[in-house]
């Protein structure tokens, strides 16, 4: 089998690409150099840390490690996907509507996948939690920052609406049916269009990077389907808790609307 090895000037020569785009940026004034440097410098840095981590992890196999490597990812997630945020919830609520749908999806699928279908020994090896989870959480942070933000941002300015079919005698989940059910639709687009898109369109990252090792290209097929269809289960069982718990947190145990409880 023939491993294909990156070099140190095989990434000179990608980022010397990212370096081209970014002057194109300059000289044609579009604004997004800045922030397409600053990106690809964090992603370095990143990537490079999380390297040395797993190596650590790989040598001491230690559950409470793992584990707080897991949570931190978890944090980071949520602060990620806020950020993109237009409105937010005030207080704690802001962070929690997102961190625990993320939490409870992302854990319970990886969870379930490690248990059941690779059963790896021991089955909390971070060679395969820690990707796993992480592909989880990286798809299902993009998937809660667009129903949130499709949510919050739709409520106030439906607000007369709303409080019409409230003072009709519907209740708080079926004044913002419709609302709601949009929110789901967009931000289930992403993983709709990557699963119809995939082997036509594109090949997928882990296919391809197995491919590119040397697997078999059916054994790569199925490992991406596996990892295809647990991102998309834990996507969506985010989504729909994200909704849900913001549904209720933006009526009172009266079902009038709080609109007080949106930071300003």
């Amino acid at each position: 089998m023939n491993l294909v090895t990156v070099s140190p000037w095989d990434l000179a020569w990608a980022a010397a690409l990212v370096l081209a785009l970014a002057w194109v940026s300059h000289r044609n004034r579009l604004g997004i150099e800045r922030p397409l440097l600053m990106a690809a410098t964090r992603m370095v840095v990143q990537l490079v840390l999380i390297g040395f981590v797993l190596k650590a992890l790989f040598a001491s196999m230690h559950p409470l490690l793992i584990a707080v490597l897991a949570l931190i990812m978890v944090a980071m997630a949520g602060q990620e996907a806020g950020s993109r945020l237009k409105r937010r919830m005030s207080g704690g609520w802001g962070r929690f509507l997102i961190v625990g749908p993320l939490f409870v999806s992302s854990f319970s699928v990886t969870v379930l996948a490690l248990a059941v279908v690779i059963s790896p020994e021991p089955w909390y090896h971070p060679r395969y939690s820690i990707p796993l989870l992480g592909m989880m959480l990286g798809n299902g942070m993009s998937s809660v920052s667009l129903v949130l933000n499709h949510l919050l941002d739709t409520v106030p300015t439906r607000r007369e609406e709303i409080e019409q079919r409230l003072l009709l005698g519907e209740n708080r989940e079926q004044a913002v049916h419709d609302i709601r059910r949009d929110a789901i639709h967009t931000g289930s687009i992403p993983m709709i269009n990557a699963m119809t898109a995939a082997g036509i369109v594109s090949l997928p990252g882990v296919m391809t990077g197995q491919v590119l090792a040397g697997a078999p290209p059916l054994e790569a097929v199925s490992f991406q389907l596996l990892i295809m269809l647990l991102i998309t289960a834990s996507s969506g069982f985010a989504q729909v808790l994200a909704v849900r718990l913001a549904v209720n947190r933006l009526f009172d145990e009266r079902h009038r609307l709080r609109l007080d409880r949106l930071e300003s």
